[in-house]
């Protein structure tokens, strides 16, 4: 049975305008890239720091 990874995304993938940060969830194109060989602790501990970020949501 296939594990679901957690993700803070919301399908809403638009760069800012420096084209480091997902508008959309706010994570950077390194965590992006990273998100499928990261821990659940490791992830989860990004998400909660998204909400400091001023990009996350942005395009919603």
């Amino acid at each position: 049975m296939p594990q679901t990874l957690s993700t803070p995304c919301v399908s809403v993938c638009t760069l800012d305008a420096v084209g480091r940060i997902c508008l959309g969830c706010g994570r950077t194109l390194e965590e992006i890239g990273a998100w499928r060989t990261l821990s659940e602790t490791e992830r989860r501990a990004i998400m909660a720091r998204l909400t400091l970020r001023p990009a996350a949501g942005a395009a919603r």
